[in-house]
């Protein structure tokens, strides 16, 4: 049995296919939104076949993770029945799972779609719902064993962005991981699968995103890994008042700061220049002042 925390204050997960040592840098999680309608992406990767080579192609690139997702969670979306999402992602997984080796999460708020993908070779559940959505879900994963991520949201995707106002922006935050990691652990989930993720973009005012991007070390003191995904997102957006197409260098500036503040995974569209990204700013992180000047 792996631990899950490294010699070095990191964390290892436990994958099934692969053993991800998250204290040696900053992961990628590669976004592989099989729908037709996503904020970005959407209806570009549908098609099976261009699906499968996107998610190739990502791991060739380097991502450590691929996320296979096959109903949209952009603002106002939404919900489309488990057999419709089952439809969209499993041939997407099966034929993954033979061309790669790198693990594969099923980006899903059902345990139906849980199950079916992990059964097809998805290792990892990525619940934005922090499991709260489907009260079958937890126990899900806690039968399967798989690592689960735990997202904070306020509403739904079709009502999140509908005015939400906090009394505590980063303190309720916090509190609804907190409830959601007890319920995982209440289910039977082991701790050393729960990874947290702050939920850019769900539920927040824009200038909200920047603040918690400010505040990520609030996050990690609660002891789990931290993902985090701002890839191309709205708050950037208004920002630099640029539609998702133009977001790339924005992008990389939220990653760089979310790598420099050592967030173990960051979700992601754009993996080989994102890899660049996380690179360097691992680099600026670790970097330990000379001994000697002269040297």
């Amino acid at each position: 049995m792996v631990s899950s925390e490294s010699l070095n204050g990191g964390f290892l997960l436990d994958c099934g296919v692969r053993v991800l040592d998250l204290s040696r840098r900053t992961h990628l999680m590669g976004i592989l939104n099989v729908t037709p309608d996503s904020f970005y992406d959407g209806g570009r990767y549908f098609d099976l076949k261009k699906g499968v080579e996107r998610g190739v192609f990502m791991a060739e690139k380097g991502a450590d993770i691929i996320d296979v997702g096959g109903e949209s969670t952009r603002p106002g979306a939404d919900s489309i029945t488990p057999s419709e999402e089952i439809e969209r992602v499993i041939p997407v997984i099966e034929e993954l799972r033979k061309r790669v080796d790198v693990p594969i999460s099923i980006d899903t708020r059902k345990s139906e779609v849980a199950e079916a993908a992990i059964e097809a070779g998805a290792n990892i559940v990525n619940d934005i719902s922090g499991l709260r959505h489907d009260p079958n879900m937890a126990s899900l994963v806690a039968r399967c064993g798989v690592p689960v991520v735990v997202m904070h949201i306020k509403g739904s995707p079709k009502n999140m962005q509908d005015n939400p106002v906090y009394q505590d922006l980063i303190g309720d935050i916090v509190q609804y991981l907190k409830q959601s990691i007890k319920l995982a652990i209440n289910s039977g989930i082991a701790k050393d699968k729960i990874i947290i993720d702050p939920g850019i973009g769900f539920g927040k005012q824009r200038p909200d995103n920047f603040l918690i991007l400010k505040e990520l070390d609030v996050f990690k003191s609660l002891g789990y890994p931290l993902l985090v995904g701002v890839s191309r997102k709205s708050f950037i957006g208004w920002a630099l008042n640029l539609p998702e197409e133009e977001r790339l260098m924005g992008t990389a500036a939220a990653v760089a700061a979310c790598a420099l503040k050592g967030v173990h995974i960051v979700r992601v569209h754009d993996i080989e220049e994102m890899k660049h990204v996380v690179h360097i700013a691992d680099l600026i992180r670790t970097a330990e002042k000379e001994k000697d000047i002269n040297k």
